[in-house]
């Protein structure tokens, strides 16, 4: 036969050393190892032990020494920063890794923000697959797809091991080499940029563009090199990546459909069924497959080979493809990613070519692609409830698929296409799939799974069947293959927007078009483009804490924390029981099968359980907000859902997340082999803690949860000494995990939405968590599709007609969610440095600005806010600083976010050097920040509020301070009359029951602490100023940020360490292990998994740790190293945090040192204090050291000469730290509700949330002889100077550091006199009033 791949094996291996090279090695490293080891054991008890040991005591540590310094532990969970072991660059495609001997080694290659994915870290095991399927496997869960008009090349940094810091201090020059990827490993070169100095004022640019355009289905490797300061060189691995279809005219393939589920959408044919009629006509799902045989993949010249071979593909709503029966990535729940598909499609390209090597060299006679599809967000079931999914373009399930073949020569073909008429082998049935759906869950028939075994094999192709025309049984399509139709509709594009517009009210009647009457009414599609993100795949695996068994055959698994996903059953579902008369436990029946006499097993998932039953809590967790109240019914009355159109039989009431695995009557001959097969739902996502399986004799075996998420790196750290902080954190990082669902949504259940408050209220913490890079760039795109013709943004990414009624008319969202696209864009800038992405997005911007100088007056006036607010008394239109526990500000909210846009559209410009458009935008900004200024302190009292206002809503003081809306003369009177702010009681309805059903013991000890007081007759939970939080959404990260920035940081670690009502902690005591929606407890409305209120997170690596982006950078070249200490230790005694950039890793740790063993003496002791930070090569520091309280306090800084060994530090401490979670050395007890005596008791019982952990930077003890000599910063720290250091390993010591005791206020709910009378000076940083104007440079405080 001739060649059809070149090569005669997939990789080649790299040759071995000679054993003399190794022997050679060996010894040096030994004996080097040995010095350095025993010159550790005495720089530790040189540097850091009061007392002198003797020398054999030093030579007998050298052990231990050399295990804490250089042992390789493996990274375990608790590692979120060092992800080489997930996404490549490591290792390259033919076995490569970095190579040379520069001391700057480029590492994290992406290709316009995309990193290739080798392997989910939480991917399950492969699933069952036919004995026909193909051996062979693709190399990478997830290949980055680029076309070919706009190819980015950008790059990390990190300095190697053992060179001289010097070395690593400058980047000298780079370049970048381009080759194809072929099969045999021998590709060509295509792009060689050649050596490119580097301006050492300018630095590496942010990003590299591919000037050339190369051919479209070209799959190709790229590495970097750079040289160092000394001219040495340094090269990445190699990094995969591929070039797909670009314009129409690239894609052969066309959108194909099942002909009965395409005629649902057509008139003519649909027999006048409504639309859930028609919905569920459409069930069970397809599958598709196709036929390629080898003859097709032949050159026409005998001797050409194929040198590789890309698989295109996308399906709506959601796929998943195999290649000879093997499927392609573990990615599927919601891919393509959730757009508006009439606006554009995502596509994903899979590397199939070694899949036509074929198994131990033979080649097979044919090859066949499969494609499963899901409805994802294109064909949900038809319910409405908080959200409105039936406004989202919706069509039947569709696929498109290409596979783009390059030959030895250069030539290139199409094969395996999809629509067409001449040889095209594509065919359809409907499969194993009777339901899926984002909110309800996946119905599995595992006959079906069973019967069709092999279905995308050629051992298991068949011919066409003949389809039967009247299609009145979707049922009896079940495994009859016939040929697919062409997707088609009559509504096109315009008439789309035209549509929403008219019901948005952003379009008038009178601009109406006439469109003729449409018979086929599916939704259009938008346009194909690569996918912008990583897929949503499984990026955990956790194994189920406990297991009890409810009776009745329930089970219940506790996963111990929340996130979304779904179970895997390594070993299949249990064989299920019938329960005694039928009954099955609510939510847990199946009445259509019981009819029937079918088996099954349900899996139903929640985040917490019903306090009154011990059942999950399904109200909490309802898709759409559509259920009953639950068993206690108070927020909604019995029976409030029945009725719901559409509503399915068997959710009792509550939409449910459920998962429904079913064996027919007919097979149940072999049920218990079938139920076995069973593994996992694919196409929907659940958001859960605990899992019940019902209903079976014994629990289900080896039950694994998977974690989904989009797979973007995960890169921000932080730990401290504090038990609450951490905890708060943790809460917080696990909402945002369980949130991160190709959008950034509200919550995981309920409606699942991207809303713009959210987002401007997170991204900081988002960004600080994760690389959000080509994330947050999906994002801004998905509003710019959004936006209607007359300028307007909406509240959600893709309108859904939610809190309209707040926005300023015509189609807008309320002022600050609809701002959310020109924030994220200057977010965005700072961290990534993406000039080309403000250039595409001005125009936007632009008009969403103009609109608001059209509309905002009008719109403010209609919505009932007077221009002088002399009859305005606070709450107002909107959401403004959502659920804060004091009254909401809205008039300041909308105004202050006009007033960011105008400041957004300024930074943007001055970027791109539109010089005009910058000058309209700060004149805009300027004008509303004086209106604002004007009005919030018209009423003399210097208090930052509305004329009539009496200093109690939000945000007030701490948004005019952060934002620089206050003039700098003003800033010190306002920030001290901030603290006479008081909190206050609570009057909410858990909170109260929670205190009649306590004991009187512990409702004593709670008055003790100051968590009640009295209200009225009765005591009462209090929310806090100044002990806890109370702000909403956009006030928490103002006031933490302001106290800290300010000078009273000292405040704002009270305040996130805070216990009581109103804090992380009350969460944390209710078993929280994701930030709740609300302060208050709520068992049957607000959310339990909602990072809303998670601007806390970013405080905490930025104020509390110390490292944050420079307010003026661009793409993380600047960060700024501010650690701010606590007045007493009792508080906090270190804190670290790490913070990954596109630039490397920036890190930094504090801690006391020399603290009293007794600690009634850490409110009056005098200290060392110890800190250390890590700068990337490339990179740029900013140290600026707190302000000294004593005359004293002097401060030194010195620089590792040698880079230290950070990579198997970090990996050593993260090895200690998860062996203390394990310990559960964190938050230590729990509120728990006895039902049987209807009393809530304390559990004494220690969790792993919240535990401390220390810095790998203080694992690392670098020899006396590597660091330089100590350089004096005392006089630069009086001085204010801060200091601009370059890449290094730093130690800062201050010593005589004096703690001192904590300003008491008045109490829990009181404020805090000592700040805010009148012989206080307003605090350390509050004196040059010139330097409190916002600069146009400075994206931290645009708002």
């Amino acid at each position: 036969m001739p060649r059809i791949l070149g090569g005669n094996s997939p990789s080649r291996r790299r040759q071995s050393s000679s054993p003399s090279q190794y022997t050679y090695l060996l010894q040096a490293f030994i004996v080097v190892i040995s010095l350095y080891a025993v010159s550790i054991v005495l720089w530790q008890h040189s540097h850091l032990n009061a007392g002198v040991a003797d020398v054999a005591s030093i030579i007998s540590s050298t052990k231990d020494a050399f295990i804490t310094a250089g042992g390789g532990s493996s990274l375990s969970s608790k590692s979120v920063i060092d992800t080489s072991w997930i996404f490549s660059g490591g290792e390259g495609e033919d076995g490569e890794t970095e190579s040379g001997e520069g001391a700057i080694i480029p590492v994290d290659l992406t290709v316009n923000f995309l990193k290739l994915i080798t392997k989910a870290p939480g991917a399950p095991a492969e699933p069952l697959m036919a004995p026909s399927a193909s051996k062979a496997r693709t190399s990478e869960d997830f290949l980055p797809v680029v076309v070919p008009s706009g190819i980015t090349f950008r790059w990390a940094h990190r300095a190697r091991v053992g060179s001289l810091s010097e070395d690593a201090s400058a980047i000298k020059a780079y370049k970048i080499i381009v080759r194809k990827s072929e099969i045999n490993g021998k590709g060509s070169v295509i792009w060689d940029s050649e050596k490119v100095a580097v301006v050492k004022e300018d630095g590496v640019p942010d990003s590299v563009d591919w000037g050339t355009s190369p051919e479209v289905g070209q799959i190709l490797e790229w590495k970097v090199q750079v040289w160092d300061a000394k001219n040495k060189i340094s090269s990445s691995a190699w990094a995969k990546f591929a070039v797909g279809p670009e314009t129409e005219y690239d894609w052969k393939g066309k959108w194909i459909a099942h002909p009965s589920d395409m005629d649902t959408f057509d008139k003519t044919k649909s027999g006048g069924l409504d639309e859930c009629g028609l919905w569920k006509k459409r069930r069970p799902l397809p599958l598709f497959r196709t036929q390629i045989s080898s003859q097709e993949l032949l050159s026409s010249s005998a001797d050409d080979p194929i040198t590789s071979a890309l698989l295109v593909m996308t399906g709506l709503g959601s796929f998943r493809a195999s290649f000879d029966g093997v499927p392609l990535s573990t990615s599927g729940p919601i891919d393509p990613p959730f757009t508006d598909y009439s606006k554009r499609v995502s596509y994903r390209g899979f590397d199939v070519t070694p899949f036509l090597l074929g198994d131990n060299g033979e080649m097979p006679e044919s090859h066949v692609i499969g494609v499963t599809l899901g409805s994802g967000w294109w064909d949900h079931r038809p319910v409405s409830g908080m959200a409105k999914p039936k406004l989202l373009p919706r069509g039947p399930a569709t696929v498109i698929t290409q596979v783009m073949l390059t030959y030895a020569s250069g030539k290139t073909r199409v094969v395996g296409r999809t629509g067409g008429t001449v040889g095209n082998k594509w065919q359809v049935s409907r499969g194993h799939i009777r339901e899926s759906d984002l909110f309800t869950g996946e119905m599995v028939d595992l006959s079906v799974l069973g019967d069709m075994e092999g279905w995308d094999t050629s051992t298991g192709w068949s011919a066409n069947s003949v389809r039967d025309t009247a299609g009145s049984d979707p049922y009896q399509e079940i495994n009859k293959w016939i040929e697919p139709v062409a997707y088609h509709t009559e509504v096109t594009g315009e008439e789309r927007v035209q549509t929403m517009a008219l019901k948005a009210k952003a379009m008038e009647q009178s601009e109406k078009k006439s469109f003729p009457k449409r018979d086929t009414t599916a939704a259009p599609i938008g346009k194909l483009i690569p996918s912008e993100i990583p897929p949503v795949m499984s990026m955990e695996q956790i194994a189920a804490d406990e297991i009890h068994d409810l009776g009745g055959g329930r089970w219940l698994l506790d996963y111990g924390k929340a996130f979304s996903g779904m179970l895997h059953f390594d070993e299949g579902v249990p064989t299920p029981i019938i329960p005694v008369d039928n009954q099955y436990p609510r939510g847990h029946g199946f009445k259509a099968a019981t009819a029937q006499g079918d088996n099954f097993i349900t899996v139903i998932y929640g985040e917490s359980l019903e306090m009154t039953t011990g059942d999950i809590n399904r109200v909490l967790t309802a898709g759409l907000g559509l259920h009953d109240g639950g068993p206690r019914h108070v927020s909604k009355k019995e029976g409030h859902t029945r009725g719901a159109y559409c509503f399915p039989d068997d959710h009792d009431d509550i939409l449910s997340q459920k998962d429904v695995y079913v064996v027919p009557k007919a097979s149940q001959s072999n049920g218990k082999a079938l139920f076995s097969q069973a593994r996992q739902s694919h196409f929907t996502t659940h958001s859960f803690r605990f899992a019940e399986v019902c209903c079976s004799a014994e629990p289900p075996r080896n039950a694994h949860a998977l974690v989904y998420r989009t797979a973007v790196s995960e890169w921000g750290t932080f730990d401290s000494s504090n038990v609450n902080i951490n905890g708060g954190y943790e809460l917080v990082k696990n909402a945002m995990v369980s949130n991160l669902l190709s959008v950034q949504s509200d919550c995981p259940h309920r409606e699942k939405l991207p809303y713009g408050g959210d987002l401007v209220a997170d991204s900081p913490a988002a960004m600080h968590m994760f690389d959000m890079s080509a994330f947050y760039k999906k994002t801004v795109n998905d509003w710019l599709d959004a936006q209607w013709d007359n300028g307007a943004y909406t509240e959600t990414s893709v309108w859904q007609d939610l809190n309209d009624y707040a926005g300023i008319g015509y189609g807008a969202g309320e002022t600050v969610w609809a701002t959310a696209p020109p924030v994220l864009t200057v977010r965005h800038m700072q961290h990534y440095g993406d000039l080309g992405f403000l250039a595409e997005t001005l125009p936007s911007h632009i008009k969403w600005l103009e609109f608001l100088m059209d509309q905002f007056d009008r719109g403010m006036e209609e919505n009932g806010y007077d221009k002088n607010l002399m009859k305005y008394t606070g709450g107002g239109s909107g959401l403004g600083d959502w659920l804060a526990l004091r009254g909401r500000d809205t008039f300041l909210t909308h105004t202050a976010f006009y007033m960011a846009a105008g400041r957004c559209v300024a930074y943007i410009a001055r970027k791109v050097g539109m010089k005009d458009v910058e000058e309209k935008g700060m004149a805009v900004a300027k004008k509303i920040q004086n209106r604002i200024s004007d009005l919030y302190l018209k009423n003399g009292k210097d208090d930052f509020d509305f004329p009539k206002g009496g200093a109690v809503h939000t945000p007030g003081p701490e948004m005019s301070l952060f934002s620089r809306i206050v003039p700098g003369e003003k800033r010190c009177v306002i920030l001290k009359n901030w603290f006479r702010r008081s909190g206050h009681t609570w009057p909410g309805d858990e909170e109260n029951r929670f205190l009649d059903a306590i004991s009187d013991e512990d409702a004593t000890a709670m008055v003790k602490t100051g968590e009640l007081t009295k209200r009225g007759t009765k005591y009462a939970m209090g929310w806090s100023q100044w002990q806890g939080m109370n702000e909403g959404i956009f006030g928490i990260r103002y006031a933490l940020k302001t106290l800290s920035d300010m000078g009273f940081h000292n405040i704002a670690l009270r305040k996130a360490a805070g216990f009581g009502f109103g804090t992380a902690e009350y969460m944390m005591r209710h078993n929280a292990t994701t930030f709740w929606e609300s302060w208050w407890r709520s068992e049957d409305l607000y959310s339990r998994n909602h990072p809303m209120l998670g601007a806390v997170a970013e405080w905490m690596p930025s104020s509390a740790a110390g490292v944050s982006h420079y307010p003026t950078t661009t793409g993380a070249r600047k960060m700024l190293f501010w650690s701010r200490f606590p007045k007493s230790a009792t508080t906090l005694e270190y804190a670290s945090a790490t913070q990954g950039t596109i630039k490397g890793e920036y890190s930094i740790a504090w801690r006391f040192e020399d603290l009293p063993m007794d600690e009634s003496q850490y409110n009056s002791a005098i200290v060392k204090v110890r800190v250390r930070f890590v700068i990337p090569p490339g990179g740029e520091g900013v140290a600026r050291p707190p302000i000294f309280t004593s005359s004293k306090t002097t401060a030194t800084l010195r620089e590792a000469t040698i880079i230290p060994d950070l990579i198997n530090a970090k990996a050593s401490a993260n090895e200690e730290c998860e062996s203390r979670r394990k310990a559960r050395l964190g938050f230590p007890y729990s509120w728990e509700y006895d039902r049987v005596k209807k009393r809530w008791y304390k559990l004494m019982s220690s969790k792993s949330i919240g535990t401390p952990c220390e810095s790998y930077l203080f694992s690392v003890m670098p020899l006396a002889a590597q660091w330089n000599s100590h350089a004096d910063m005392t006089s630069g720290v009086l001085e204010g100077e801060d200091m601009i250091l370059s890449a290094g390993f730093y130690d800062i010591i201050i010593n005589n550091w004096p703690l001192e005791y904590e300003v008491e206020g008045t109490g829990r709910l009181g404020n805090i006199p000592e700040y805010f009378e009148s012989n206080f000076d307003g605090g350390p940083y509050c004196k040059d009033s010139s330097a409190f104007e916002w600069h146009i440079d400075d994206a931290t405080h645009i708002i």
